[in-house]
């Protein structure tokens, strides 16, 4: 029984690719209870990756009563439901059982690397990216698809027949949540399928014939905030709570930061880094070799987001720990790299995996330069903090370019935003005020803002945006001469790691 009687209570459900989190949210905005529970990761062979459904369902199933019951709230209480996911992890299974042909292969898995080559071979590359905003790439849905029909045993005779449905994670749950009485996707998981038409905002006819994957197996586009169901036969959940926030988790973050117009953007440090900037209600074509994606829809208006991803950020104070053995724990870097004013001409380009946009060079290497006999450890430190804001900065900057937008500020999260050098290094590259939220689980809040707002919780974006709360801000300090040496330098080491 709740503590608070009047209170009207959203579950937020984070779909992970390593685990599943539920967060019960108050009116406030207040995390009440949280929970986690992590799966399997099934490697059957080099570069594959997969997830088996089942395992993911019951990891939900956990999380959500484990969460509620850390909260003290009866879950009759529970006024909405709202999901975020990984989103480009495909499932397949039988429409009358719910039961999978065969495990989610994970958007992580690259078992479909030839047949993306085959396709950018045949030169369907560009108008692919035409139609979808995206890359022909194994990381996305469309490929993963065609592989589950052409590979478990009378798939494509069955889906053709209509007795299979195909779903994103966002799918999936919303199948079992219902007690399999509702089909559907939202419109930024669909965008990232290579499926659907982004002007449109509907499935392509031409790439389903492309890909080989019958209409019949995908379930219905809607909208990130609407009562998709009411719960059926979940476990943990009493029937009748209505299912009304579905979005990918990089877009609920967007969301989850209140980055509501053109030039608002969130950037994620995480292992890597995911920025996406709102860009209105058109998609903008990159000529940077950004992602063009949708952000949200809600009721019938599309709004759009670039996005970027840094491979290595988190992960380069990982190398550091792990690798070289000069810190011993992450949070150890920022009070090493404060020892210095600077990292006196130190670079360190973090290519440990290649370069992503805007340079998408998978050859190009990591480098330290510039090392003199008086160089330091936290020297060193400093550089690979400079080194990730610096990454960030080109995204940004070529967001920027491609959008026609100038960046109003920066929204972060994730964890390595905690680090206060680093945030405000990327505000002085970047020009640009930075803000830190509160509440860091932006993924999850984004999922449950869409679904309290679909119940009347939360009065529209306005309402939103009131409750958002901002916990730091960091302004530009540096002199702008000092700044602009600083991009030659990195510059000029991006162009060493290209060449090593």
């Amino acid at each position: 029984m709740s503590s608070h009687p009047a209170q009207r209570y959203v579950l937020a459900i984070d779909q992970g690719t390593t685990g599943s989190t539920a967060l019960v949210i108050n009116e406030q905005l207040q995390v009440l209870g949280r929970a986690n529970h992590e799966f399997t990761q099934y490697f059957p062979q080099p570069g594959w990756v997969e997830h088996e459904p089942t395992e993911i369902i019951s990891s939900v199933e956990r999380a959500v009563q484990d969460a509620l019951k850390t909260a003290g709230v009866d879950p009759q209480q529970v006024a909405a439901i709202g999901v975020t996911n990984q989103r480009e992890t495909i499932a397949l299974w039988d429409r009358s059982t719910g039961e999978p042909l065969h495990r989610a292969i994970v958007w992580q898995c690259r078992r479909t690397s030839a047949e993306c080559g085959a396709l950018k071979e045949a030169g369907h590359e560009l108008r692919v990216s035409e139609l979808t905003g995206l890359r022909l790439d194994p990381y996305f849905s469309g490929t993963k698809m065609t592989w589950l029909l052409d590979h478990v045993e009378g798939a494509r005779a069955r889906a053709e027949a209509g007795e299979l449905a195909f779903g994103t994670m966002d799918t999936m749950l919303a199948w079992h949540i219902t007690g399999g009485e509702v089909h559907v996707t939202d419109a930024s998981n669909a965008s990232r399928t290579l499926l659907m038409d982004l002007q449109t905002g509907e499935w392509s006819d031409e790439l389903c014939a492309l890909l080989n994957v019958p209409r019949v197996t995908l379930p219905e586009i809607r909208s990130n905030s609407e009562v998709y169901g009411y719960t059926k036969g979940f476990a943990g959940l009493p029937d009748g709570i209505p299912l009304a926030g579905l979005i990918g988790d990089q877009q609920g973050a967007l969301f989850g930061q209140a980055c509501f117009n053109p030039g608002e953007a969130k950037c994620t440090y995480g292992t890597g880094a995911f920025l996406l900037m709102n860009t209105g209600l058109e998609p903008k074509r990159s000529e940077a070799g950004l992602l063009t994606t949708v952000a949200w829809r809600l009721g019938e208006e599309t709004s759009y987001a670039l996005e970027g991803s840094a491979f290595i950020a988190g992960a380069a104070v990982q190398w550091l720990r792990d690798g070289l053995k000069v810190i011993q724990s992450a949070p150890e870097i920022e009070g090493l790299a404060r020892e210095v004013e600077s990292s006196e001409g130190v670079y360190f380009v973090p290519a440990l995996t290649g370069l992503g946009a805007p340079h998408w060079d998978p050859e190009a290497r990591g480098l330290i330069c510039g090392l003199t006999r008086g160089t330091s450890v936290s020297h060193l430190a400093r550089a690979t903090l400079e080194g990730i804001a610096h990454q960030n900065a080109e995204l940004l900057e070529a967001m920027e370019r491609d959008s026609g937008t100038a960046l109003s500020r920066l929204k972060v999260d994730g964890g390595a935003s905690a680090n206060a050098l680093l945030m405000q290094l990327q505000a002085d590259l970047l020009g640009c005020e930075i803000e830190r939220p509160v509440m860091l689980e932006t993924t999850a809040l984004g999922s449950g803002l869409l679904a309290g707002m679909a119940v009347g919780i939360w009065r529209g974006l306005e309402g939103v945006r009131e409750a958002w709360k901002r916990d730091a801000l960091f302004s530009p300090q540096a002199d702008e001469a000092d700044v602009e040496a600083m991009k030659r330098g990195w510059q000029s080491a991006v162009r060493r790691a290209r060449l090593s």
